[in-house]
């Protein structure tokens, strides 16, 4: 059996900052209001040419740079994701073109705002039954584009942002120790994201509003509901995750949860009879970034030095769904030291990988346009009509 170790990690926001005094302008809210009830002074806006691919490259980028590993390496990428530009073809099926991982599996997950764990999840048992090698496991949102504007109770919470980590598996114990993923679909209703046929959406007529005026296709949400929701179930995910890896809460060191809201952070910690400070917390920056938040702010602590080599880490994250789940990690490396030169380096060869896809795209039409189709339509030609 192979454990399944996090030897890389990255992330990126979006230059674009959206502050509380920006969103007042357009509903009737304030800074004091919005970060009394959130913790959230401000989060990142996606700008007008990226979408929730080229974010979730950038992470994935930046995650293989610290593991020092090239895309040709990479044999599974799962991207969590509520926003994904298509249906399909889906947004890691792209990432694994912008990066180049010519031998990488991929695809999205949905598990709304528990997707990171969840795909950690299934990224871990993949590595622990040999089936790959290694994995990157990417959360990324564009949020901005899936809000009601005009819905004060949605469009003060969201961000746009994207977090990877790199798996890799050994025979050393250690890595993603447990998980328990839960759900309660009869719960669905409380938050929720009708289809999106388009990202980002276009002008809406009559006929995609509901008779009270809110968008069909933008984030509905039971802000009290699922308040309680998150307060009653996060504690004792944690503490059932624990529980498999045969650990306690007096053996954590850190708890890098999902950046919802600054308050149900709090509450959790008073239920895990803890103090709020094991909770690693960038809501006030970011603010909530759905699949993607987890590996956000795992990056900004290991920034931060709050990880250190034998810590035990939980990771918990918790939404629409309704989903819930957690997963405790031994965190066992140290930042390495990338060059600015390497570093650019990377950047180049990913260049380069863009130029192969547009190459074998222009392939594919020359092919087309010299040999036809490769079915013969003579047969259907001759074919009896009745």
């Amino acid at each position: 059996m192979k454990y399944a170790h996090i030897v890389g990690w990255g992330s990126y926001l979006p230059t674009r900052v959206l502050t509380n005094d920006e969103i007042a302008r357009t509903v009737d809210t304030s800074d004091e209001w919005i970060y009394s009830r959130t913790g959230i002074r401000e989060r990142r806006i996606a700008g007008s040419r990226e979408t929730t691919a080229t974010l979730a490259f950038e992470a994935a980028a930046r995650a293989l740079a610290v593991a020092d590993m090239h895309p040709s390496q990479v044999e599974l990428i799962i991207v969590a994701t509520s926003t994904p530009e298509y249906i399909f073809p889906s947004t890691a099926c792209r990432v694994q073109d912008y990066l180049g991982a010519s031998r990488a599996g991929a695809f999205d997950l949905s598990a709304a705002c528990s997707g990171f764990v969840y795909a950690l999840s299934m990224a871990a048992q993949a590595l622990a039954t040999e089936s790959v090698r290694n994995a990157v496991v990417i959360g990324a949102e564009t949020m901005s584009r899936v809000l009601d504007w005009n819905d004060r109770g949605t469009c003060i919470l969201f961000g746009d942002g994207a977090g990877a980590v790199v798996l890799k598996g050994s025979s050393i114990p250690g890595g993603v120790l447990a998980s328990t993923l839960r759900s309660d679909g009869s719960g669905g209703e409380l938050l929720s994201l009708p289809a999106v046929y388009h990202n980002p959406i276009p002008v809406l007529g009559p006929e995609y509003l509901y008779p009270n005026g809110h968008k069909k296709n933008t984030i509905a949400m039971d802000g009290r509901q699922i308040f309680r929701f998150a307060t009653h179930v996060l504690a004792d995910v944690v503490e059932d995750a624990l529980g498999k890896a045969g650990l306690t809460i007096d053996d954590v060191a850190l708890i890098v949860p999902h950046q919802a809201n600054s308050r149900i952070i709090e509450a959790s910690a008073k239920k895990l009879k803890v103090s709020s400070d094991l909770f690693y917390m960038n809501v006030d920056r970011a603010g909530n970034t759905s699949a993607a938040s987890i590996p956000i702010a795992l990056c900004d602590a290991v920034q931060e030095g709050r990880l250190k080599p034998d810590d035990n880490v939980v990771f918990v994250g918790f939404g629409g769904g309704l989903t819930w789940a957690a997963s405790v990690v031994k965190w066992d490396v140290t930042p390495p030291h990338v060059p600015l030169l390497d570093r650019e380096w990377k950047r180049a060869r990913y260049i380069a990988a863009r130029g192969r896809s547009k190459l074998r795209r222009i392939g594919r039409r020359v092919s087309s346009r010299l040999l036809g189709s490769p079915t013969p339509d003579a047969p259907l030609r001759e074919a009896p009509r009745k």
